[in-house]
């Protein structure tokens, strides 16, 4: 049986060791310490962040956004559909309601038009949302000037789930930094990783204080446990908050890794009928986290999902691309504005395997058994 190939892995280096280390050497094992404040001080200064909350997840971080924008129950949230159950799920936390928006086809994000008309349309009945959470996936921006300009017009919040984008850029800044609020995760699979975590940022010092402090249990200042309000336990261990600052050290050549992937995968398949990349938008740099693409299954022979089942056979995973929130059991009770580009997305999209951790003969070998599926269907 050949080796497993899988999806995005954890790549580790040397300096997280000795950052843990030192945790476990000074005994700072739970949350916050030393390696927390000093996680939160570097990830500003790599992305233009002007204050950063480390916390234990990007849920949290999206969760706590909410907290701090007063989203409450029946407040209507507009976000991305094509994204992970995650960017959303919080909403629901808040008993309030999303909204599902569409996507573009020159991004696979938000569409910018489609939420300026929707955002005008709403202002008309007076029922604007309290927030938009913009999200930028499988490593791309969305185009942030056109949709931060609209929600700037009718005084709506933008907060960015930018999740899956840090080492990515738009017009030269870090995705994340332009609205009143980021995000970003940590988990295993992201482009650096944590293990578990998440940061939430902002370029005001009283919200992100106020994120620390909904983060630790909204604890009052006093000798004995006192709560004025109530908190959450979504605090970064020091432990974990070591390996971050390991990984932001490689964040550049673990950028260049997967870009690397992209342009092998795309060298070698553009050449089959069908296959089409996710594009790379001109306002930018993509941190392609996945190489992602699409099959026309007429023009290549076979559907994603056939491609899918023999790379899995091979100890290869891939992975459809998200299924749109809109479509999702979950969530069938909420509005969808638009979908149809999300749905074609899902239903043609496949995202490859792209740890920065790849071998050379790793990606050769998932090249040949996508040629190997498409040769067998021209012999059928």
């Amino acid at each position: 049986m050949p080796k497993p190939i899988l999806l995005s892995t954890p790549h580790m280096g040397n300096q997280e060791l000795e950052f843990v280390k030192e945790a476990f050497e000074t005994n700072w094992i739970a949350p916050v310490g030393p390696h927390v404040d000093a996680f939160e001080q570097e990830f500003c200064k790599i992305t233009g962040a002007g204050y950063a909350a480390a916390v234990s997840s990007g849920t949290a971080a999206i969760h706590l956004a909410l907290k701090l924008l007063g989203v409450e129950s029946n407040d209507e949230v507009f976000c991305s559909t094509l994204t992970f159950a995650a960017t959303a799920n919080p909403i629901v936390y808040q008993g309030a309601k999303p909204v599902f928006i569409d996507s573009d086809t020159k991004s696979w994000n938000m569409n910018p038009d489609l939420l300026y008309e929707t955002l005008e349309y709403r202002a008309r009945i007076g029922k604007l949302p309290k927030a938009v959470i913009l999200v930028h996936l499988y490593g791309q921006s969305a185009d942030i000037e056109p949709i931060l300009k609209a929600c700037n017009q009718y005084d709506v919040t933008l907060i960015e789930d930018a999740a899956e984008a840090l080492g990515a850029t738009y017009q030269g800044q870090t995705p994340g930094t332009f609205g009143r609020i980021g995000i970003y995760s940590f988990n295993g699979n992201k482009i650096i990783t944590t293990s578990g975590g998440g940061m939430l940022v902002s370029d005001e010092p009283e919200l992100v204080a106020k994120a620390r402090f909904l983060a630790t249990q909204a604890r009052d200042p006093a000798p004995h446990y006192q709560h004025s309000e109530i908190g959450y336990n979504y605090r970064l261990s020091n432990v974990l908050a070591g390996i971050g600052r390991g990984q932001l050290q490689v964040l550049s050549e673990r950028v260049a890794a997967r870009r690397r992937n992209f342009e092998v995968y795309a060298a070698a398949l553009s050449k089959l009928p069908g296959v089409e990349f996710m594009p790379e938008a001109n306002y930018g740099t993509c941190n392609r986290w996945l190489t992602c693409l699409t099959i026309d299954p007429e023009a290549f022979g076979a559907d994603k999902e056939q491609i899918r089942l023999t790379l899995a056979a091979q100890q290869i995973e891939t992975r459809p691309v998200w299924k749109p929130l809109h479509l999702q059991p979950v969530f069938a009770e909420y509005e969808s504005i638009g979908g149809e580009v999300a749905e074609d997305l899902f239903a043609r999209g496949l995202c490859l395997p792209s740890g920065s951790n790849l071998t050379s003969e790793e990606l050769d070998r998932v090249i040949e058994a996508i040629f190997t599926v498409y040769h067998k269907a021209c012999n059928n």
